[in-house]
């Protein structure tokens, strides 16, 4: 068992569903009962024993470098990447790669919420798997990605925003992911996708066909991606 000392935090993005409440701010760094989320996913991480982040930034970045600065106040150490080009989530993971090293890390999207003791599950990775995938049960695939499991919870297959009947799976990514440094192998081979973007769910879903082990850990309870002023009004208003 490896013990995940390391994350990678995608945060560049605006988030435009949130029409005027990321005119100032990136998406992550709205709040959510009192706190930007991107603090809640750093603290619950850290707890977990995280303690090297890397926190790819892009639009407003100013925001996210002024509040979270090096880290040392939430007593963790904090580097920042840019991601210049919005692409997709394929491409930025790149940006990690020299923070990564040989180490294998944790990886979330930046407006993903869970109950704390999660990422402890997260953060111990078995010698004989490669990557864990979260998961959720019962969320609108067509939102996000439908992931196929067989009956020992291992990655079968992966379809990003698949179109209503097309993808029949009750497991929905849940944005949360533990990687070792192998799948820097398959983001770099990635070409783009019908949306016109790298995925990084087009890199799971091969490296699972390479035939390495990913394992999906269910997310039971709490999970919210906050993707819309809906969704953010129902958090904060519970």
């Amino acid at each position: 068992m490896t013990r995940i000392d390391k994350a990678v935090l995608l945060a560049a993005g605006r988030g435009s569903r949130m029409r005027e409440l990321t005119v100032d701010l990136p998406k992550p760094m709205i709040e959510v009962r009192g706190k930007p989320v991107l603090q809640h996913m750093v603290e619950g991480l850290r707890d977990a024993g995280v303690r090297y982040f890397l926190v790819v930034v892009g639009y407003r970045a100013d925001a996210v470098r002024t509040f979270f600065g090096d880290g040392s106040r939430f007593e963790i150490d904090i580097k920042y990447a840019t991601q210049v080009v919005q692409d997709g989530t394929g491409r930025v993971v790149d940006l990690a790669r020299d923070f990564v090293g040989g180490s294998p890390f944790v990886l979330s999207y930046g407006d993903i919420l869970v109950a704390p003791e999660h990422y402890q599950h997260l953060v111990d990775l078995a010698d004989d798997v490669e990557a864990i995938i979260s998961v959720k049960r019962g969320e609108d695939v067509s939102k996000g990605g439908a992931v196929f499991l067989n009956e020992r919870m291992e990655l079968v297959d992966l379809r990003e925003k698949a179109e209503p009947g097309e993808a029949s799976s009750p497991w929905y990514n849940a944005g949360l992911y533990a990687f070792r440094p192998s799948i820097f192998e398959f983001t770099a081979k990635l070409q783009p996708s019908l949306r016109g973007e790298y995925e990084l769910t087009d890199a799971v879903r091969n490296l699972a066909h390479s035939g390495k082990r990913v394992k999906a850990l269910e997310i039971a309870g709490e999970w919210a991606d906050v993707r819309d002023p809906e969704i953010l009004a129902r958090l904060n208003s519970s």
